[in-house]
């Protein structure tokens, strides 16, 4: 998937930018209180978008 698929699709389901880190981007899911880190790469694994969606408690793309 790419990462701005999996960008709009944290932002749909009312995740927000928390910081930037030096390779990962920290996404904060507001009414869970939950914390992922989405590294930046152009193309993320499908496991590793499965991870993202479990930690934020979001249903997968």
């Amino acid at each position: 998937m790419k990462l701005a698929e999996l960008e709009r699709h944290l932002r749909h389901h009312g995740c927000v930018l928390y910081r930037e880190g030096a390779a990962h981007s920290i996404w904060f899911n507001p009414p869970l209180h939950k914390i992922a880190s989405v590294p930046r790469h152009r193309e993320i694994k499908e496991g590793t978008v499965r991870a993202i969606c479990k930690q934020l408690e979001i249903p997968r793309p």
